[in-house]
């Protein structure tokens, strides 16, 4: 297994998610985080993708379609997400902060929607409920957004969330971060 960002993400997701789960994937763009929650969760399980761009969506139904999955696939912003869910009723919620791969690069997430999503996140999580993070930044997007968040996660009361950072300490080029959140 390649040790990075994603793979340490999904590694988190299987040994988290459950089946009969309720789970957000809150930046669908290719929907492989979502087929993946799809898979985890089964049957019993819900899943909701939310994504501003029609390409993201249309790519993440082709996913799903193409692996036999189902999930409600929506086209809104992550920040969203409380119209679509109940508070307390969430296990995880996923984010891949940045842009689209092979995407419009003028197209990514920003820090006010993408932290106003995060406490939305938390709202909608259950006791014991997890979110599982990407933060991926620097090129076009630039540094804005990494900052917001990690300042935002400083703020969360320790008797309420954990928070585990994990930062590359040897690799080039604005390394993705993993942060994995934990209400109590």
């Amino acid at each position: 297994m390649q040790l990075n960002t994603l793979s340490m993400v999904h590694d988190f997701l299987t040994r988290t998610v459950k089946p009969g789960s309720v789970c957000v994937d809150a930046t669908a763009g290719k929907g492989r985080d979502t087929a993946l929650l799809c898979r985890l969760t089964g049957k019993a399980g819900r899943v909701l993708a939310f994504d501003i761009q029609e390409e993201a969506i249309r790519q993440t139904r082709a996913l799903l379609e193409a692996e036999g999955l189902s999930a409600e696939v929506v086209l809104d912003s992550h920040a969203n997400l409380e119209q679509y869910a109940e508070p307390g009723t969430v296990d995880c919620v996923v984010f891949n902060f940045g842009r689209l791969p092979g995407g419009d690069p003028a197209v990514f997430t920003r820090a006010e929607t993408s932290v106003a999503a995060l406490e939305a996140s938390l709202r909608v999580l259950k006791p014991g409920g997890a979110v599982a993070i990407a933060l991926y930044y620097g090129g076009a997007n630039g540094y804005t957004e990494r900052d917001a968040v990690l300042h935002w996660l400083e703020t969360l009361d320790d008797r309420k969330f954990s928070v585990l950072r994990c930062d590359w300490a040897n690799r080039r080029n604005d390394p993705p971060v993993p942060i994995f959140i934990w209400k109590e």
